[in-house]
């Protein structure tokens, strides 16, 4: 069981890695790193007939679990039970919006780490308050709400999210 879970997070690792840069070659099994064969073991009868491609992201996301402290592989598998859990709607929503957000431009991407971190950072009842406060309002106050931000002042921003 416990391979199969190492596994299963290897390939959601490989499907949240971002493509490489250039055209991927094939590695045959018997090249590979003594360290990435035991982590891509229960790959190893299928390994030589996969594309390029497909081996290079599966060889980084062993790489990412090698250096993933325990936790860190705890919450991997537990985001990776949570994703097989999502119905196939919702699991092609995520890519979608996923794409989208590589298309961005890089500066447009910090942004939304940082407000994401921003969010994620506020304890939970603040983080339910301000989830109840988006979903009462329009989608023209949002939208104006979006814009405003963009310009507020860190204390404006408290103010704003302080006020019920």
């Amino acid at each position: 069981m416990t391979r199969r879970r190492l596994l299963m997070a290897i390939l959601w690792l490989a499907a949240v890695a971002p493509p490489a840069w250039g055209e991927a070659v094939a590695t045959p099994w018997e090249r590979l790193a003594p360290e990435e064969q035991t982590v891509l073991q229960p790959m190893r009868e299928r390994w030589n007939t996969l594309p390029p491609e497909r081996q290079e992201r599966f060889r980084r996301g062993a790489e990412r679990w090698r250096t993933m402290t325990p936790d860190e592989q705890k919450e991997a598998r537990e985001r990776f039970r949570r994703w097989r859990e999502l119905p196939p709607e919702q699991r092609e929503q995520v890519r979608r919006r996923f794409k989208e957000f590589r298309g961005l431009p890089p500066e447009e991407q910090e942004r939304i780490k940082r407000s994401y971190r921003w969010f994620h950072e506020l304890p939970p009842g603040e983080r339910q308050a301000l989830r109840e406060k988006w979903r009462g309002m329009s989608r023209e106050q949002r939208r104006d709400l979006r814009e405003r931000w963009q310009t507020m002042t860190p204390q404006e921003k408290k103010d704003f999210l302080d006020r019920k």
